[in-house]
């Protein structure tokens, strides 16, 4: 199983920017200047959460939540867009049993490069504008 010492030693050799903000809670400080990446490690599971945008209120949402199923069908590899709240999340859960750094390494990823390239849309079906997503994440994305 891993252990915090071994996410640690994982976020050291992806030469990533984070703290310790809790007991087994790391803020990972995004290498694109996008949203930073949340990693809780709660045995048996490692959670990973990246916050990618208050939700509006008072605007029909029904297209983006449609178009949410179908990026977390198609097109996010590790994880999934969610609700929590007031905010959309994209959200994976990893078991520590059997997580290398390769696996970490890849949810990272993915989460990462699905948030920068989806938010540009996210923001046009929200009825928020695309530009306010762009200076969220810290680069604008693609469909």
């Amino acid at each position: 199983m891993v252990t915090r010492d071994d996410l640690e030693s994982f976020l050291i050799r992806m030469d990533l920017d984070y703290s310790e903000v809790d007991e087994g809670m790391y803020l990972i400080q995004s290498t694109s200047e996008g949203p930073p990446v949340v990693v809780h490690h709660t045995p048996p599971l490692l959670v990973v959460r990246l916050k990618v945008m208050d939700l509006p209120e008072g605007n029909d949402l029904s297209e983006l939540y449609e178009r949410l199923l179908v990026w977390n069908a198609t097109d996010v590899v590790h994880g999934a867009y969610g609700i929590e709240e007031e905010d959309l999340i994209l959200t994976d859960t990893l078991e520590l049993g059997t997580l290398d750094f390769p696996e970490l390494q890849a949810s990272l990823e993915s989460m990462q490069m699905a948030a920068s390239s989806h938010i540009d849309k996210i923001k046009g079906l929200a009825g928020t504008g695309q530009e306010d997503g762009a200076e969220l994440l810290g680069a604008s994305g693609s469909e």
